[in-house]
C-alpha cells in the first residue's frame, strides 16, 4: 500500500510536468531545444513508472491471500467517505455546458473519431497520453452521441467498437472520480490494470459494454421512432388546406360513392352524386374538402 501510494504521487507529479512541457511547446514559449529534451526525459521517466506499475501489479497478484489481500479484490470500485471537490464543469448552465460541448466537438471531432477506432489498449494508451485534452466528459459524450448515430445507420460492428472506447473512457473518468484526482493522471493507471486485471474484474468491463450496447440500441430505435413521427407531422402540415384539414383525412371519411368521383377526376359525376345526396350531408362533406383544399 506505501509503495502503491509513492508510485501515484510520482504519477500525478509526472502527470503535471507532461502537461506543463507540452503547453509551453505549443505556445512555443522558452526554448524549444532543450523543451524537448525537457520532454523526452519525463516521458522516459513515464515509461518507467510504468513498469514500476507493471512489476507491483504482478507481486500484488503473487502475494498470498490472507486477512488484508483477500478482502481487497484489485481493481474494483473504492468506497470514500470525503466528498471529492465539485469540478468547475459542475457549476456550468445547461446552457453553458451545451456551448462548451459545441466547441469541443469543433476543436477535436477528428481526434475524437481516431481515437475511437483503435481497439489495441497499448496504442489508445499512447494516443490519450498523446492527447490529454482528450480525456474529459466531453469525449466521452461525444463518443455516447456517434455511438448511437452509427447505430441508427445499422452500422452495428462499427457502433460496437466505439462503445468499447467510450467505457473504457468511462473507466478512466470513474477511476479519477474515485481517486479524487485529474482523469489525465489515470490513462497509464487504467490501461495497466485493464491488461493485467483478475477475471472478475474483466467480466465486469464486458458485462458494461454489453449493458451500453444494450442501451444505446433503445436509444437508437427511439430516436428512429421521434424522426419518423416528425417527419409525418411535417408531411400533415405541408398537406393542410386552407380550412386546416388534411386531406388524406378528409377523403378517408367521405362515403363511397364521392371517393369514387374524386378518384376518377370526374367532375360530372360529382356534380350527379352530390344531387342525389341529403343537402345537409352534401354540405357537410364539400366544405369539408374546400377546407382541406
Amino acid at each position: 500500500e506505501k509503495e502503491k501510494e509513492e508510485l501515484k504521487k510520482k504519477r500525478q507529479s509526472y502527470q503535471a510536468r507532461l502537461i506543463n512541457v507540452k503547453e509551453l511547446i505549443s505556445k512555443k514559449e522558452g526554448d524549444e531545444v532543450a523543451l524537448k529534451k525537457e520532454l523526452e526525459k519525463i516521458e522516459n521517466e513515464g515509461k518507467e513508472l510504468d513498469r514500476q506499475e507493471n512489476e507491483l501489479l504482478k507481486r500484488e497478484k503473487k502475494a498470498p491471500w490472507n486477512v488484508d489481500t483477500i478482502s481487497k479484490p484489485g481493481f474494483e470500485k473504492t468506497v470514500i467517505n470525503k466528498k471529492p471537490p465539485r469540478k468547475a464543469a459542475e457549476d456550468l448552465t445547461e446552457e453553458e455546458r451545451e456551448q462548451r460541448m459545441k466547441q469541443f466537438v469543433k476543436d477535436n471531432e477528428k481526434l475524437c473519431k481516431q481515437y475511437g477506432m483503435l481497439r489495441k489498449y497499448d496504442d489508445s494508451k499512447r494516443f490519450l497520453q498523446e492527447h490529454l485534452d482528450l480525456v474529459c466528459e466531453e469525449t466521452a459524450n461525444y463518443l455516447v452521441i456517434w455511438s448511437i448515430n452509427l447505430e441508427m445507420e445499422e452500422k452495428h460492428d462499427l457502433m460496437a467498437h466505439v462503445a468499447h472506447q467510450c467505457i473504457c473512457m468511462q473507466y478512466i473518468l470513474e477511476l479519477a472520480k474515485q481517486l479524487d484526482v485529474d482523469p489525465r493522471a489515470c490513462v497509464s493507471s487504467f490501461f495497466s490494470k485493464i491488461q493485467q486485471c483478475v477475471p472478475e474484474y474483466r467480466q465486469q468491463f464486458e458485462s458494461e459494454i454489453e449493458g451500453f450496447k444494450e442501451r444505446i440500441q433503445k436509444r437508437a430505435q427511439e430516436k428512429l421512432q421521434e424522426a419518423m413521427a416528425q417527419l409525418e407531422e411535417e408531411e400533415k402540415q405541408e398537406r393542410m388546406g386552407p380550412g386546416g384539414l388534411d386531406p388524406a383525412d378528409v377523403f378517408e371519411s367521405l362515403p363511397e360513392e364521392l371517393k369514387a368521383c374524386f378518384e376518377s377526376r370526374d367532375i360530372e359525376l360529382l356534380q350527379k352524386t352530390i344531387a342525389t345526396m341529403p343537402v345537409d350531408q352534401a354540405k357537410y362533406h364539400m366544405k369539408r374538402c374546400v377546407d382541406s383544399g
